[in-house]
């Protein structure tokens, strides 16, 4: 299960999560590091959001960040969807999606290792991935572009995503 903060403005009329530039970055990173095509990521993973609206363009530019009434309004979904599908292994993407299971300051404390955690009485492994969009450099500079790429050698060695190959 891979979780995103919340459809951008395209997803909805594209009908697909990770639709745009973000998107692009993210399938090019399971390409790279777990030889898998945007096309097979998206039929045998499960793709899910920390909110399911999107919650509008923010003052400066970009997203506006959901807030925590909006991200508490939606977490039923998430529930059920880890009571439905009980994945083994969790992709969180992004600093929000990651926040949702585990407490941290920066992302070098997160990236590239893997945590236990459990939501809806499920327990799963937790490999958290930076957010791949434009906006953030974080994942194109030292250290994280070596954490992302340790993250995404942990998400190809794990049990769960190697039995979907």
């Amino acid at each position: 299960m891979i979780i995103g903060q919340a459809p951008g403005v395209r997803e909805p009329v594209l009908a697909r999560p990770f639709a745009h530039t973000a998107g692009k970055t993210l399938f090019r990173w399971f390409e790279q590091f777990g030889g898998m095509s945007e096309a097979t990521v998206r039929s045998t993973i499960y793709f899910a959001a920390v909110i399911r609206c999107f919650p509008g363009k923010a003052p400066g530019g970009g997203d506006r960040v959901p807030s925590p009434n909006e991200i508490s309004n939606c977490s039923s979904w998430l529930n059920d969807e880890f009571e439905i599908l009980r994945p083994h292994l969790v992709i969180p993407v992004g600093r929000l999606a990651i926040a949702q299971f585990i407490a941290f300051d920066k992302l070098d404390e997160v990236i590239g290792r893997t945590f236990r955690a459990q939501r809806a009485n499920v327990d799963v492994d937790l490999i958290p991935l930076p957010h791949p969009s434009g906006a953030s450099p974080w994942h194109k500079l030292s250290p994280g572009k070596e954490l992302l790429a340790k993250a995404m050698r942990k998400i190809s060695r794990h049990p769960a995503f190697r039995a979907l190959r």
